[in-house]
């Protein structure tokens, strides 16, 4: 029997190992990371959508708002991008890597300050700048002068003079190593690097190639900038088959798959720059039945996506995105556990920070996130979970920053987004209820209704009859429970009512229409 129909039948081993399945068409290219055959990251790109978050311009100041602290750029977008003050100022590293120490021939340059930056980009000047965070409904780009290419293992900043080690990196020893294969790596004058988590018990000649690719990329992007007038885009952030290979595929990943021959050849000739082993690892999936049914992925995609989504003790959590915030809410569910409430309790406050971790990177949702877990009379238990929380968020590659749980039981977290999230890149919101998703009750639409009628036949007292048009919904309720109340009003005011239902008609729409001339009523 073939491992195919084992799979159809259900018969199939448990998937064990971590997986790349990746899924290239005409019009969309997607990406899955399967843990033991579970759902861990998922990504989409469409051939419509440009990606411009890491893209680097060449822009123009358009104006200055000195009350928001901020300049708009010209990129060459419809909508000028957004520059803070506060991003146009030299930084150092962020929080998340630690300093090395560097000899640097520019220590008594000036300190620039925010009070700087409107003399130091005028109106009218030019700008290079990179996208940290796309175009996100109503708004425009938001954008930064502290410039970085990310490579396989480093990241090299070109206008800062620092270097670092990602705090993710915790192995004192290995740390360590990594600070004197800093010290000795050939770093331009005036440029700096950080070296990635993925960086970690990699061979120095490993970053010694990656830093030369990365140098040799920018001074690409120096020519560009030289040559083209602003605005212009001197350097576009890789596609997504490219920044898979470069952010996934490291030693903890078994393997890539993929079904496309040509993605599957670009791929092994990226990685062949940096290890021809690793390029072993790349293989063309050529079955007739879609790669992401046959490893399972279709499914779990779907139920994943769901607002409710189940966890294994049988709780479940829900899930909300709203303009503001991303309520999250958890509830027992099935779970009614035993004589122990408050185990039960814990249980399933575990399993749901573990989903909305899972959930936080699968639907790429982020800004200000709130996790209403069920009520824990204990404070361990409570801190149990914040833990839980905030272990499970170590792998997240987004930034993220989480909160203790509140005395009302919610716990407050916020996620870096750059760009939309998988909701707002591949749905629309319904036309029907108006992104609400609910209509109004055909009890609500019955009192409307009478209302408007009330309004119509005392403000033309002369028509006594009208025909009346609406959703079937509705003129079942009319009919069965508001009879007497429309025969009410045909008494007040000695008329006469007509009703129709009409499919095509909204479910919160209704037509009033005098019935002789078969003109519309106006309440």
């Amino acid at each position: 029997m073939t491992e195919r129909v084992k799979r159809l039948l259900g018969l199939a081993p448990r998937q064990t190992g971590n997986k790349l399945i990746i899924n290239s068409e005409k019009l969309e290219r997607r990406v899955a990371l399967l843990e033991n055959g579970v759902l861990e990251e998922y990504s989409i790109e469409r051939q419509t959508d440009r990606n411009i978050v890491g893209s680097i311009f060449k822009g123009r100041v358009k104006n200055i708002e000195h009350g928001l602290k901020a300049m708009f750029v010209d990129i060459g977008f419809e909508k000028n991008a957004f520059l803070h003050f506060w991003d146009a100022l030299p930084l150092a590293l962020d929080s998340g890597v630690e300093q090395v120490d560097r000899q640097s021939s520019k220590k008594d340059r000036k300190r620039i300050t925010a009070k700087d930056i409107p003399d130091i980009y005028p109106v009218g000047s030019e700008v290079m700048v990179q996208v940290t965070k796309g175009p996100i409904s109503t708004k425009g780009p938001r954008i930064t002068t502290n410039l970085s290419l990310a490579g396989r293992y480093l990241v090299l900043m070109p206008y800062s003079d620092q270097s670092g080690i990602s705090r993710k990196i915790e192995s004192p020893k290995e740390r360590e190593r990594l600070r004197k294969i800093l010290k000795e790596l050939d770093i331009p004058e005036g440029m700096g690097v950080i070296v990635r988590t993925v960086g970690e018990g990699q061979r120095a000649r490993y970053f010694v190639r990656d830093l030369g690719l990365l140098v040799e990329q920018w001074r690409a992007i120096e020519d560009a900038q030289k040559s083209k007038p602003a605005p212009c885009c001197v350097f576009e952030e890789p596609d997504l088959i490219e920044r898979t290979v470069r952010d996934f595929l490291t030693d903890e990943i078994d393997e890539v798959i993929c079904d496309d021959e040509h993605s599957v050849k670009r791929m092994a000739d990226l990685v062949g720059q940096i290890s021809k082993r690793s390029a072993a690892r790349i293989k063309h999936y050529r079955d007739p039945q879609p790669i992401f049914e046959f490893h399972g992925v279709q499914k779990q995609i779907d139920d994943a996506f769901h607002r409710q989504v189940w966890l294994p003790c049988g709780g479940y959590i829900v899930i909300d995105e709203t303009e503001a915030l991303i309520a999250i809410d958890v509830n027992t569910g099935r779970n009614k556990g035993g004589k122990d409430v408050e185990k039960t309790i814990l249980q399933t406050n575990l399993e749901a920070a573990d989903e909305m971790a899972r959930q936080m990177r699968l639907r790429n949702i982020g800004g200000l996130i709130i996790g209403d877990f069920i009520d824990m009379k204990s404070r361990k238990d409570q801190q149990a979970v914040y833990q839980r929380m905030k272990d499970r968020l170590k792998r997240d590659k987004s930034k993220t920053h989480v909160l203790p749980i509140s005395p009302l039981g919610l716990m407050e977290m916020t996620r870096q987004r750059s760009v939309e999230s998988i909701s707002g890149s591949v749905l629309d919101s319904c036309p029907y209820c108006g992104g609400r998703g609910k209509v109004k009750s055909a009890m609500t639409m019955s009192v409307e209704l009478q209302r408007a009628l009330h309004r119509i036949m005392r403000d033309h007292p002369d028509m006594h009859e009208v025909k009346v048009v609406v959703h079937p919904h509705v003129l079942g309720r009319l009919r069965s429970e508001d009879e007497e109340l429309l025969i009410d009003i045909e008494r007040k005011y000695a008329g006469r009512l007509t009703f129709r239902g009409d499919p095509a008609f909204h479910h919160e729409k209704f037509t009033i229409l005098d019935a002789m001339t078969n003109q519309e009523l106006k309440s």
